[in-house]
């Protein structure tokens, strides 16, 4: 019988090769506590958490980063030192820039910037001024091809009337209309060509919002003429009001019902939205912008009506 010391080393011995041979199959996770890996770790927890700012290191010192205010609103400049002209006025400068080009091609355009929620409702609409503006343009009616709305489009003057043919154009890139409009019973199958990804970037996706989905393309046709289409964008509306050779008169009543149309259009918004006009800014095809003060003429200035009437 052998002595209990023997086994006991050899059991020491068994225990030992066994442990250092057997691989470690846990990962190794190693903490350190020097500053920069602190200031990440309180950054991560912050950031998930959303209590405060996040945490960044200056100059060896962990600052915390303020959030930027996101303008909601906006931003309008400081009109109140620049220099304002009244429609003769305004009219007698944009005319020197204007100088021997056609009284038909130039127009005149009035821009207004509104005060508002960037994110809020726009203004939208089409009105009849009383002198209206000539344009030409040519229209696309689509509407079963056999049909009697046809017949009347391509009787008051559209270029492109027709369902597949119309498509296919479009597909192919040929869009030589400036508007287009659709006959309600076509509208499913407009809507089911895919044309939408095409006209949309261009603005000439008919939609019932814009009034070019209709029941009769013809008559809709007669009503675009001479009517023009306003539309805010980033907080500004601009729409062409006059020709060179609208005297100023003629000028100052389609500036007027432009201006009592975009005010209706506000009022009808609501309470909670307020929308102001806060400039008001008279330009032409070629020339400057020139903001307008509400005068139709001033004291300090000689220039009347009659100098700028077959000018």
């Amino acid at each position: 019988m052998s002595t209990p010391i023997p086994c006991l080393a050899q059991l020491s011995k068994a225990c030992t090769s066994r442990i250092t041979s057997t691989p470690r199959s846990l990962p190794i996770r190693y903490f350190s506590t020097t500053p920069s890996c602190r200031a990440k770790l309180v950054q991560k927890m912050v950031s998930k958490k959303g209590k405060t700012a996040p945490v960044k290191k200056l100059n060896g010192k962990n600052v915390v980063e303020k959030k930027k205010k996101v303008s909601t609103h906006w931003k309008q400049p400081d009109v109140s030192k620049e220099e304002q002209y009244s429609l003769l006025d305004a009219m007698r400068a944009l005319r020197a820039w204007e100088v021997g080009q056609k009284p038909t091609s130039v127009k005149y355009e009035v821009a207004l910037r509104l005060s508002g929620l960037k994110n809020g409702p726009v203004v939208r609409n089409r009105i009849r001024l009383p002198y209206p503006v000539q344009t030409d343009f040519n229209v696309c009616v689509i509407c079963p091809p056999d049909s009697k709305y046809a017949e009347a489009a391509r009787a008051a003057g559209a270029v492109l009337v027709g369902e597949d043919d119309v498509f296919e154009k479009i597909k192919e890139g040929i869009i030589t209309f400036d508007r287009c409009i659709c006959q309600a019973d076509s509208l499913p199958k407009m809507n089911k060509s895919g044309v939408g990804r095409i006209l949309g970037p261009k603005g000439l996706m008919p939609s019932i919002k814009t009034h070019t989905v209709v029941a009769d393309p013809a008559k809709s046709m007669r009503d675009m003429i001479g009517a023009s289409e306003y539309r805010e964008r980033q907080g500004v509306v601009r729409m062409s009001v006059g020709q060179l050779g609208h005297t100023p008169d003629q000028l100052k009543k389609n500036i007027k019902s432009f201006m009592e149309a975009l005010q209706k259009d506000i009022s009808r918004l609501s309470d909670k939205i307020a929308k102001d006009v806060v400039e008001v800014v008279l330009s032409s095809t070629n020339g400057p912008g020139l903001p307008l003060n509400g005068a139709f003429q001033d004291a300090k200035t000689t220039v009347t009506e009659q100098d700028l009437v077959g000018s």
